[in-house]
């Protein structure tokens, strides 16, 4: 029995030993192949760029470790550059890329790769490849192009066929990348992205890879993830940030999270920071999608086309100080479609819509020292045909907004605005209506704003016709109201809350106000809108001053008249002096007061 044992014993040391033996010979010949196959597979890495970039990029690295066990290669130090000579001649030629990479990477990770078939067969087939933290630069250049009688017909696999039969790759993954858009005529950053992760799933090049449409560059997607983003504006009085953008090539989508655009500072500090009147913007979008995107248009030619982009659940609050001198910058230049113009990217996107975003325009009036602010709720709707591309503009010049929201928290507005996209003075009508209202519902906007005071008042409706550009806008109203009553106010004292005008109230309810429309036994009054813009004025401040300008007309204030920018600005400082001039003077009466006291006390 112990016999028996003792053999088995012996036939396992063998089988070990043998075992043994083949390893060793597995690993002599893999470091032996290794050796003879690096300096072949580092030529061939550098040929397959070169010549399948079309001698525009080249590729160098440290070194190259391979291992034949497990198929695996990682390459230490690499720099993917691009030749700048070869670029500029095929730019010439109206031949070169819009883009140009930079790329840098401490390790490049393939792995399961099969040598020998690589070798034999001229093959690639592995499952992934893993870029750990590379500085990727992309470079935009704008490139005109040309009939190239020269050009090189051949597919990018016909360009390598001779050294390798086919690239087959399950995985490409880059983690962590550092991603810079820089402006290839200036060298500016035009936008610079941290830790972003890409992802290609199935790259194929082979015969029939080309013809298959499914595929996007021969990938069966390249998709891309973007987690919390935060930077500075240039003028460090804004931060944006993002929780997560995500997107998808070959189903042409990006989705974006968490889009937010903070002041760094209160709304008067940060007004007051600046020299003259200027929006100040607080920005809120829980999401935001483009949908239809044309990734390989954008890619090819650096034109972004989109079917669809959804903004869903926003808030924007804009803030204008009115204590602040107005400038010289006309603002007509922000307006919704002159601000597209200056998109340094040619822009289509066939329909933007908006889902319950909600709208507040905040005015702060130094001679009232109060905010009034017009609320949008619920904004929806949609714009068709946004686009600053000469190839659409030649198809139609047009975009049409049909939006409706709940207007100062008190009716329901219908709106729809005609821009024209190629208009130089910013050209575009707006017509709609607004629905039933409580007129009381104003005064949170008037009192502060107009000093006046509406006691009662009910509105019926209201629709308007304008037609309006940067100088200002004409058009007619009709608002339907009765019972209307209202309190003319004055300021108050060293920012006393206002009082009521008793006696000028009734006269302006007695002689001036129109209390109906239309007035028994009166046909419908048609109100004429007639607005001069401030240069300093929005575009949405255009809108509601238009439509604000129509509903004085009709109650019968029109025929007193409003005063100039520079009129208010000088009373705006009379009045701001003033009430320093009454705080300085109730200041030395306090101190002579206390002083006399004080001679008096001495006296006893």
């Amino acid at each position: 029995m112990a016999n028996a044992q003792s053999g088995k014993n012996r036939i396992w040391k063998w089988v070990a030993g043998i075992i043994g033996v083949l390893m060793l010979i597995i690993a002599g010949i893999s470091i032996y192949f290794s050796i003879k196959w690096k300096p072949v597979l580092t030529e061939k890495i550098k040929e397959v760029v070169y010549e399948g970039s079309k001698h525009l990029y080249r590729i160098d690295f440290k070194d190259v470790h391979l291992n034949l066990v497990t198929g695996s290669v990682v390459v230490d130090s690499i720099l993917l550059s691009p030749d700048t000579a070869v670029f500029n001649a095929s730019r010439k030629a109206g031949t070169a890329p819009t883009h140009l990479f930079n790329i840098k990477l401490a390790k490049l990770q393939l792995r399961r790769i099969g040598i020998y078939n690589v070798y034999f067969n001229k093959k690639i087939d592995m499952t992934d490849i893993i870029l750990d933290r590379p500085s990727i630069n992309m470079i935009y250049n704008k490139v005109y192009k040309k009939p190239d009688t020269s050009k090189d017909n051949r597919s990018l696999y016909e360009r390598i066929s001779k050294t390798l039969k086919s690239v087959r790759i399950k995985g490409i993954k880059i983690e962590d990348a550092d991603f810079d858009y820089v402006s290839g005529a200036t060298g500016e950053i035009l936008n610079s992205v941290k830790h972003l992760n890409l992802q290609v799933r199935d790259f194929l090049l082979d015969a029939d890879a080309e013809k298959d449409s499914t595929r996007f560059y021969y990938t069966k997607d390249v998709s891309f993830e973007l987690a919390g983003y935060k930077s500075l504006s240039k003028n460090k009085m804004y931060t944006m940030k993002v929780d997560t953008v995500t997107g998808s090539a070959t189903g042409g989508t990006v989705h974006i999270k968490g889009l937010k655009m903070i002041p760094m500072y209160p709304d008067l500090t940060f007004s007051r920071m600046l020299k003259t009147q200027k929006d100040r913007y607080d920005l809120s979008f829980d999401q935001i999608d483009f949908t239809g995107v044309d990734f390989m248009k954008l890619n090819t030619d650096g034109v972004l086309h989109a079917k669809a982009l959804t903004i869903d659940k926003g808030l924007a609050k804009v803030f204008m100080n009115r204590e602040m001198p107005p400038g010289e910058v006309n603002k007509g230049s922000n307006f919704p479609h002159m601000a597209l113009k200056r998109l340094p990217v040619q822009t289509t996107i066939d329909t933007l819509r908006l889902k319950s975003v909600n709208v507040a325009y905040t005015e702060y009036n130094p001679i009232t020292q109060k905010r009034g602010t017009v609320n949008i709720d619920q904004l929806n709707g949609s714009v068709r045909n946004v686009t600053n591309d000469s190839v659409s503009l030649a198809k139609s010049h047009h975009a049409i907004a049909q939006l409706n929201a709940f207007m100062v928290k008190a009716a329901q507005l219908d709106i729809r605005i005609d821009f024209d996209l190629s208009s130089k003075i910013g050209a575009f009508t707006f017509k709609g209506n607004i629905g039933k209202m409580d007129m009381v519902k104003l005064n949170p906007l008037a009192a502060p704003l107009g000093l006046v005071k509406i006691e009662t008042g009910q509105i019926q409706k209201i629709d308007f016709d304008v037609t309006a550009n940067e100088k200002g806008s004409t058009g007619i109203m009709h608002l339907y109201y009765n019972n209307l009553k209202v309190e003319l106010l004055k300021e108050g004292e060293d920012g006393a809350p206002a009082k009521k005008k008793g006696l000028l109230s009734f006269l302006a309810n007695t002689l001036i106000i129109k209390d109906a429309n239309p007035s028994k036994g009166e046909a419908l009054r048609t109100a004429k809108i007639n607005f001069v813009r401030p240069p300093g004025a929005s575009f949405f401040n255009l809108l509601w001053k238009s439509v604000f300008i129509g509903m004085r007309e009709t109650v019968g204030l029109g025929i007193v008249p409003m005063k100039s920018p520079e009129k208010g600005r000088e009373i705006i400082v009379d009045k701001m002096k003033e009430r320093k001039e009454k705080r300085a003077e109730k200041k030395e009466k306090r101190q002579e007061e206390r002083a006399r006291r004080k001679a008096e006390k001495n006296k006893n």
